[in-house]
């Protein structure tokens, strides 16, 4: 049961780290889903 939990948490922080290379890159995403969340209209 720890092997299953440590792969599964693995897996998921690989995919965290793909989906933005830096850290810059990860307050773009950030700041993108603040912005679509705010309801102007073309921000999403």
């Amino acid at each position: 049961m720890t092997k299953l939990l440590t792969i599964f948490a693995m897996g998921c922080s690989i995919l965290a780290l793909s989906a933005c290379n830096t850290v810059k890159g990860a307050g773009r995403d950030v700041e993108s889903v603040g912005d679509c969340a705010d309801g102007v209209k073309g921000n999403c």
